[in-house]
């Protein structure tokens, strides 16, 4: 699968493509992993995408395998514990916005009945596909991120402005980004994590 014609930001380094292949931009309708995703991308801001695959395996540890439950009850000692963690992001207030964030999506789910309803209602439960062209058109964020972002904050949530909502949408499949001429973009909708 290596000549495969795919978005221009994907490496050659298989790890990147594994993702790019068989996770970016697949409609997501598990909790657990709209949850790993938010830890994920908001551990990201400011840095490469690539730094945190690079993690990956780390924060599953760290962060008990992406459950929420168990992430909400970590204590500002476990927090401590967390900073001195080489297998992860060792940034204070990302660590601090995991935790709190955990919290909120529990809330969330308690109101929506689950984490995938509250966020796939903003856009009817339908992913968006755009028909980006060049890598040039594809935008850091959108309305729609802005909308979400703003409407996360007033919930309590941390570290998850229009920027990295933007790319939390394409990474769990509620917006279809994959360039028109990478082999995955017409395949994505019909997958599902």
């Amino acid at each position: 699968m290596k000549n495969l014609p795919r978005c221009p930001w994907v490496s050659t380094r298989e790890v990147d493509q594994r993702y790019h292949d068989s996770e970016w931009g697949v409609p997501c309708w598990s909790d657990k992993r709209q949850f790993e995703f938010l830890v994920l991308e908001s551990a990201q801001a400011g840095l490469s995408w690539r730094t945190i695959l690079d993690k990956r395996a780390g924060y599953a540890k760290a962060f008990a395998n992406f459950d929420p439950q168990k992430v909400a009850s970590f204590t500002t000692a476990h927090e401590e514990e967390l900073l001195q963690n080489p297998a992860i992001i060792r940034n204070r207030q990302k660590i601090q916005a995991a935790v709190n964030n955990a919290r909120r999506f529990l809330e969330v789910q308690a109101q929506h009945g689950s984490f995938c309803n509250y966020l796939w209602g903003f856009v009817d439960g339908q992913p968006i596909v755009n028909a980006w062209r060049s890598i040039e058109q594809v935008p850091a964020q959108s309305e729609l991120s802005q909308r979400i972002a703003k409407e996360m904050k007033k919930l309590g949530f941390k570290f998850l402005g229009p920027v990295v909502v933007y790319s939390h949408l394409q990474a769990t499949g509620l917006i279809n980004d994959h360039l028109v001429s990478c082999f995955r973009y017409k395949q994505v909708g019909k997958d599902r994590l």
